[in-house]
């Protein structure tokens, strides 16, 4: 599983957020997991001269994003919310590619304010179908202020564990489901 840290700004708590998930599903046990942060992939904006259904890539970062997203079995995206929706980084690495992405499940970690991520994550979910993935159900759902300290440690509690443990283990049966196409 790729646990794939959206947000590229530099003082995001994203990676934070990144780090927690990715040793969380760690203990969890279910998958062999690597933890992918766009900032340090460093797509430009979508670049290459053909449509991604093609899968014909001509710049070696697309060949390199393809190999990543193409070793992985399932996902889960670590996305704030900007402005009621998802970011633009996040948006351009799923355009990249198309097959790729394909018939894996794909589960949400999201943060934010007022509603914690929720409306970028719902906007993103048509996306997602029409690459043919399969967004899981259960969810993760950071209220920034609430559950971030002053010094943008994230509170880690009962309710936080309980539902990454409920998305992982979704995310495990959809991908032992998905394994048999």
């Amino acid at each position: 599983m790729k646990i794939i840290v959206a947000s590229t700004r530099p003082t995001r708590i994203g990676r934070t957020i990144g780090d927690w998930v990715t040793a969380h599903a760690v203990r969890h046990g279910g998958f062999d997991v690597e933890l992918v942060d766009l900032r340090e992939v460093g797509l430009p904006f979508l670049d290459e001269p053909e449509d991604a259904t093609t899968g014909r890539y001509v710049h070696q970062h697309t060949k390199d994003w393809s190999a990543t997203v193409s070793s992985a079995d399932a996902f889960v995206l670590v996305m704030p919310e900007y402005n009621h929706a998802f970011n633009a980084p996040l948006k351009n690495a799923l355009d990249f590619l198309h097959r790729e992405w394909e018939h894996k499940p794909v589960g949400f970690v999201s943060y934010g304010g007022l509603s914690g991520g929720l409306r970028a994550v719902e906007l993103l979910k048509p996306v997602l179908v029409k690459l043919r993935m399969f967004p899981a159900g259960n969810a993760v759902t950071i209220f920034r202020r609430q559950m971030m300290d002053p010094g943008g440690r994230l509170l880690v509690d009962a309710s936080l564990t309980g539902s990454a443990d409920a998305m992982l283990d979704e995310l495990g049966m959809l991908t032992r489901t998905m394994a048999r196409l």
